[in-house]
């Protein structure tokens, strides 16, 4: 186990059960492209209902929000729905993306960059949207990253879940009830 400021975490491990399938939303920029294709080939394979919310071409010179927000947006619609859906989005850092998918409200996209971090923003974060950098990593290492996300559960902590919480109220009004928030 790994210290983190003087407290252990669980081992983290990288081979998780499959889990039932889901939807899962897919965006990218020209960078993660060819990222994309072969993760939603992967992820069909795998049994999971894939939309892809663009680009379906190459062009060097695209535009990653629109096509994040679009999954980010089908993302929290899905689940206000009540179905089983997560989002991946792609760029060349991640950075970009996650911060256009964050724009939707309802929606936590967290940036990963290790099967560790991708677990986390599960357990800890109740992410719904994982952002990986196309030009950061391997494919293998891409994949690995979102299976490791779509199989891990919400921990459903009372910390985290306050925090969530307290999150979701500030998306919504402006302010955290007795947290001190500036305004």
């Amino acid at each position: 186990m790994l210290p983190l400021r003087g407290r252990r975490l669980p081992r983290l491990k990288p081979n998780r059960p499959k889990i039932l399938s889901m939807r899962i939303h897919v965006a990218t920029d020209h960078a993660g492209l060819e990222f994309s294709q072969h993760l939603q080939a992967h992820l069909t394979a795998a049994g999971h209902e894939v939309i892809d919310h663009g680009p379906t071409e190459y062009d060097a010179l695209d535009d990653y929000p629109a096509f994040c927000i679009n999954a980010a947006l089908a993302t929290a619609r899905d689940q206000a729905r009540g179905v089983e859906a997560l989002g991946v989005v792609f760029g060349g850092s991640g950075n970009g993306e996650q911060i256009a998918a964050n724009k939707v409200r309802g929606i936590r996209a967290a940036l990963v960059w290790s099967i560790a971090t991708a677990q986390l923003a599960r357990q800890h974060n109740d992410a719904n949207v994982i952002s990986i950098g196309a030009r950061q990593h391997t494919v293998d290492e891409a994949v690995s990253f979102v299976d490791a996300f779509i199989s891990e559960p919400f921990s459903h902590d009372e910390r985290h879940v306050r925090r969530i919480a307290q999150l979701a109220e500030y998306e919504t009004t402006g302010d955290i009830a007795g947290k001190g928030v500036d305004h």
